[in-house]
């Protein structure tokens, strides 16, 4: 046994951070994504949820709801905009569900009634959503409904306060929390609200991070040293206190202008070559990655 033991044991070093044992190809990979990466938390990025309405039934509806408020009023089309589930979200793309968001938020109505009192405001301003959300407080419900909801704004038919509400309309990546391989994707357009089950990041080179992300080296590293374990059997969570521990390289001028054309152009698999120059991986530690990714 201690023949055994000295010929196969592997050194180990352990701290009070989560640990996990690794052989001896495992730690230099990890060693070299710590030495040239640089934590998420330390990028000019902010990583946060999706919008929580409190009453999805009020706020959330589809494409047919959305004709028939705008038919009956053309002035709802104002404040209402197509919406991601984390599910919707898929490699670099997404597929729209039909569903959109009664945008009201919180603090509009103050903003625009003058001295109309605040409902006769909104009735007069929306009439075809103040019916609509009307009729929704009127039908039974297990919880509090949307007048006596938690979530809301100033009034019961505004959304709740959100600190980072305009990140909404900057360009972003979105991405789903709980997934069986990388799902994120770059709106550039703006296009789109994130609804409470997807997140999104904000920030600097975009382009170059949705490309690192779907990257085979990170996420080797995030599965591997980083995701808290795994869901099931081929599940893993980008949790927001997970994502911000990955180690990723600052790209270069060069690296900034080669991910916008590889992103115009959906060429999603070219990052990893640059990455493994960063992280000044060996072909054989290359490799290793590329064959555990699964």
């Amino acid at each position: 046994m201690s023949v055994f033991i000295s010929q196969h044991a592997v050194s180990m070093n352990f701290s009070k951070d989560v640990w996990v044992i690794l052989n001896p190809i495992e730690q230099s990979i990890r060693k070299k994504i710590e030495k040239f990466g640089t934590p998420l938390k330390d990028w000019n990025i902010s990583i946060n949820y999706g919008i929580k309405t409190g009453c999805n039934e009020a706020f959330i509806i589809d494409g047919a709801k959305r004709a028939e408020l705008i038919a009956a009023d053309p002035k709802s089309d104002e404040i209402i905009r197509p919406i991601l589930r984390g599910r919707d979200i898929k490699r670099n793309g997404y597929e729209f569900a039909d569903l959109w968001l009664i945008n009201i938020e919180c603090g509009y109505t103050n903003a625009h009634r003058g001295s109309t009192p605040p409902e006769e405001f909104i009735q007069e301003r929306y009439p075809a959503i103040y019916q609509h959300f009307q009729d929704v407080a009127s039908r039974p419900t297990r919880g509090k409904g949307l007048k006596g909801r938690d979530d809301m704004g100033d009034y019961w038919w505004e959304l709740r306060s959100c600190a980072y509400t305009n990140d909404f309309s900057k360009p972003k990546i979105m991405y789903s929390e709980i997934v069986r391989s990388p799902q994120f994707f770059l709106d550039t357009e703006s296009g789109f609200v994130p609804e409470a089950t997807t997140f999104i990041m904000t920030g600097d080179n975009l382009e170059y991070l949705v490309l690192a992300l779907h990257s085979k080296i990170l996420t080797y590293a995030f599965k591997s040293y980083y995701a808290g374990g795994g869901l099931g059997e081929t599940g893993y969570r980008y949790k927001k206190a997970f994502i911000e521990k990955l180690p990723v390289p600052k790209p270069s001028d060069e690296s900034v202008n080669k991910s916008k054309e590889w992103v115009k152009n959906s060429e999603l698999d070219k990052i990893d070559n640059l990455l493994a120059k960063s992280f000044d991986l060996t072909e054989e530690e290359s490799l290793y990655i590329y064959t555990n990714i699964g």
